[in-house]
């Protein structure tokens, strides 16, 4: 049976398949400032752990398109995007999640702005979002370089 007759996203679908084995997910991370040049994170309601806005690329959705769909799930706002920051990936990008499941991810890191919505996210999984200047910055989940983050655009 294809994806397509599927009605859980892709990565579920590969999980069913694969088990929690290592796998690349084609991911996207959005860096966001506001007036002051602080970034906005969000606290994942897994624990205390924080993260830029970010996700998985389905199916048949560009990469831009992910990275617009998952600012407003986790954050509630819309977005331009502005850049591409970088792309991440490799060794340093593997994550353990705690029900075991592997991952290695390929991250492309946009630059954006907000231009609407009210910060009232819907995603579970974010218990909080926040924005934090540098020198205040939480250690974050995957190692994107500070620098790079607190770049002007």
């Amino acid at each position: 049976m294809s994806y397509e007759h599927h009605n859980k996203n892709y990565i579920r679908w590969l999980r069913d398949i694969v088990g929690n084995r290592l796998i690349i997910s084609p991911s996207v991370a959005a860096v966001i400032h506001n007036a002051n040049g602080h970034l906005l994170l969000q606290e994942k309601s897994s624990g205390e752990m924080w993260s830029l806005p970010a996700g998985g690329i389905e199916l048949g959705e560009s990469p831009q398109e992910a990275i617009v769909r998952e600012v407003r799930e986790e954050t509630g706002y819309d977005v331009d995007i502005c850049g591409i920051a970088g792309v991440f990936g490799g060794r340093a990008f593997r994550y353990t999640y705690p029900n075991g499941d592997r991952v290695e991810y390929n991250v492309t890191l946009f630059r954006c702005k907000i231009i609407g919505g009210i910060g009232s996210f819907t995603d579970p999984e974010t218990a909080s979002i926040r924005y934090f200047p540098k020198q205040e910055m939480p250690e974050l989940a995957l190692p994107y370089p500070i620098d790079e983050l607190f770049r002007p655009f």
